[in-house]
């Protein structure tokens, strides 16, 4: 299994309890693909660096974990067609 971290921001509007059941929802897709979750860090409300659908601000959190390629093609799309993220990214963690 390689290491991963996915960067997902969502819209800043979002509830609090809407907003922990779209990251757990994450979460839950690792663990339920033979992954493990490391960190989970919920940075908060930022200004992003250049407006993102007529949005200014986006709720950020990064997301560290063990897992398998596919598990990451699956995050993948479960984030692209939710209407709560705005972006997302997921990049692999090189070991030194």
């Amino acid at each position: 299994m390689q290491k991963y971290e996915m960067l997902i921001l969502l819209r800043s509007d979002l509830e609090d309890e809407a907003r922990e059941a779209e990251l757990k929802k994450y979460a839950d897709i690792v663990s339920s693909m033979g992954g493990s979750v490391e960190a989970f860090d919920k940075w908060g409300v930022k200004k992003t660096a250049y407006p993102i659908n007529y949005k200014s601000d986006a709720f950020f959190a990064l997301m560290t974990f063990q897992a398998n390629a596919d598990v990451v093609r699956e995050l993948d799309r479960i984030a692209g067609i939710s209407s709560n993220v705005i972006r997302r990214m997921i990049t692999k963690v090189e070991e030194n």
